[in-house]
């Protein structure tokens, strides 16, 4: 159900989804998934570091979209928490270093997080998000986006002008709500990358910073991992 779900959402266009990029990378096959259940982080680790290896063969558009198992609707609070929970647990069995590139703190203009040391774009989707359509799944799913996907496809100021724009124009009619203040461009001096990740339902909702910084102090053993899940 839920795959058949993100399938109409993609090859939809009477109504196209407003990430050109996913609907491109859907359309040619170069999307990559994952069906975790239940949740669990250590396989999602070892699925993710194989992705990252892989992910340059798969073509310039390609993610890994991760689909859980649909359960009890929660509050929207409960799923943030859970991307970030997931994303911290995710930083501590991480086997390869920090990328130099990337700064550590997460209220950094120029902070991604960063995978067996592949910078990558996140988003979440859950069943809780009602007007932001965009952002809507049946369940708890998250997509992870190589960040040189960004930096191919928006290669020019011009082509990165003009795929925002297309971006927006989509959003508008699609969801419920008028986009999103928190949404722009990676390494704008007051954008944050990690505001984008999991956006509210509405404007009013902005995401406070969850963490100074991922997995401050590293390990390779969770005792608490199906609070993830």
């Amino acid at each position: 159900m839920l795959f058949s779900e993100f399938e109409a959402q993609m090859s939809s266009e009477a109504r196209p989804f407003p990430c050109i990029f996913g609907v491109t990378g859907y359309r040619q096959d170069q999307l990559r998934y994952l069906f975790l259940d239940p949740f669990d982080i250590e396989i999602l680790g070892e699925q993710l570091a194989l992705f990252v290896s892989e992910c340059r063969s798969h073509g310039p558009n390609t993610s890994l979209v991760v689909f859980t198992r649909p359960g009890p609707v929660q509050a929207m609070d409960a799923y943030y928490r859970k991307l970030w929970l997931t994303l911290d647990l995710l930083a501590r069995i991480d086997k390869s270093p920090w990328p130099d590139a990337i700064p550590q703190q997460l209220d950094d203009p120029l902070w991604e997080f960063s995978f067996a040391g592949e910078p990558i774009f996140v988003v979440c989707s859950t069943p809780a998000h009602v007007l932001r359509q965009s952002r809507r799944s049946s369940a708890f799913m998250l997509t992870f986006q190589p960040r040189w996907v960004f930096e191919k496809i928006l290669g020019t100021e011009k082509t990165a002008e003009a795929a925002f724009a297309e971006v927006r124009r989509r959003l508008i009619p699609f969801d419920g709500t008028s986009p999103s203040p928190l949404l722009g461009r990676y390494g704008d001096h007051e954008g944050r990358e990690y505001q984008q990740y999991f956006l509210y339902d509405d404007n009013e909702g902005l995401s406070k910073c969850p963490f100074m910084r991922l997995a401050q102090h590293k390990c390779h053993h969770i005792e608490n991992k199906e609070e993830a899940a």
